[in-house]
């Protein structure tokens, strides 16, 4: 499959308080066409930041560095109405859609506005595409639910209106941006399967993002795991989980419950989340990490092929396989090795 997103050494600065602060470092990934790629990590490091800066939707004032090219466009030169119909080719599904949705406007305003005016299409028309968008998302009475506001909506059925109203304009790309974080667990098991159905029927590529390892897991062919603002591992979905080769991405792993064994406490990552402009030099993840040693804090990483992924630790191939055995650690014997 060709690429249809290429990322190369994405930096992102924002204006805080008089000073540039960086919250991307060097971010590389690239989704094929038709593929699900998962972005995972804590807060603060960076999923969003990069989703926006794919779809050109940072804040005003920030500084770009690297290269985005979508379908062989860059997409960090476009301006006027290249970037307008680039914005139609890659859709957003955020987090809070009441955020998101005018309250004083109908739904069938807020559907319709980019198909009349991006597209010029008849408000008639565009009603009737709106209704069948609805009804594709499951929700019932399409025609009543466009007279309605968004108050008199549940949560769950504005998270479908936006899915609807981001494939209104036919997509090739759909970042969906924790879509389903703020929904209760059944109403996020429907709209995932009403996301992922209508992804791989129209042959959509999709950017994942999300905090549940397990749910990227489900609907994803690969994933991206960030920490401080830099991508540290991507592999398949399935292997994550079984041989992590980053030992952030191990953390993650076994940290989340697990609901067919029991324990006396969830295993916790020592330290805290740091942002990319509060990341020390060398190994971002080092100050946090049981196998760093003394040469990880000497100089940056580099995100290097490993059998059939990419990590960025200069120890994964020696913690091969061993990442989540939690008695491992360094050992003299180790370090003179990697020495």
């Amino acid at each position: 499959m060709s690429a249809l997103l290429e990322v190369r050494d994405l930096t992102v600065r924002l204006r805080v308080g008089g000073a540039d602060r960086e919250v991307i470092t060097g971010t590389t990934l690239e989704i094929a066409e038709g593929e699900s790629m998962g972005l995972v990590g804590e807060s603060g490091s960076g999923k969003s930041m990069t989703a926006k800066a794919i779809a050109r939707l940072l804040p005003a004032g920030a500084t770009v560095e690297g290269s985005v090219r979508f379908a062989g466009t860059d997409v960090l030169g476009l301006s006027g109405a290249d970037l307008r119909r680039h914005r139609a080719k890659v859709a957003v599904v955020f987090q809070d859609p009441r955020a998101h949705i005018n309250p004083v406007r109908r739904i069938d305003d807020f559907m319709t506005e980019s198909l009349r005016t991006l597209e010029d299409v008849p408000r008639a028309q565009a009603r009737t595409r709106a209704a069948d968008a609805l009804e594709e998302v499951g929700i019932d009475d399409p025609a009543r639910r466009l007279r309605q506001f968004p108050h008199e909506l549940s949560g769950g059925m504005l998270q479908r209106v936006m899915i609807a109203t981001a494939l209104l304009s036919r997509p090739l790309l759909l970042l969906a941006d924790e879509c389903t974080t703020a929904l209760d667990v059944t109403t996020q098991a429907e709209v995932m399967a009403i996301l992922d159905d209508l992804r791989r029927d129209r042959g959509l590529s999709m950017l994942f993002i999300t905090h549940d390892l397990e749910l990227a897991g489900a609907v994803c062919d690969r994933t991206s795991v960030m920490y401080a603002g830099q991508v540290v591992e991507t592999s398949a979905a399935h292997r994550l989980h079984a041989d992590p080769l980053h030992p952030y991405s191990a953390a993650l792993v076994q940290a989340r419950p697990d609901v067919t064994s029991t324990a006396d406490r969830l295993v916790a990552i020592p330290g805290r989340p740091v942002s990319a402009f509060e990341a020390p030099s060398g190994c971002r993840f080092a100050p946090r990490c049981p196998h760093a040693l003394d040469g990880c804090r000497g100089h940056e990483q580099t995100l290097a092929d490993l059998d059939a992924g990419r990590v960025r630790c200069e120890r994964a191939a020696t913690l091969r396989g061993r990442l989540l055995d939690p008695t491992e650690s360094p050992t003299e014997s180790e370090e003179t090795a990697d020495a």
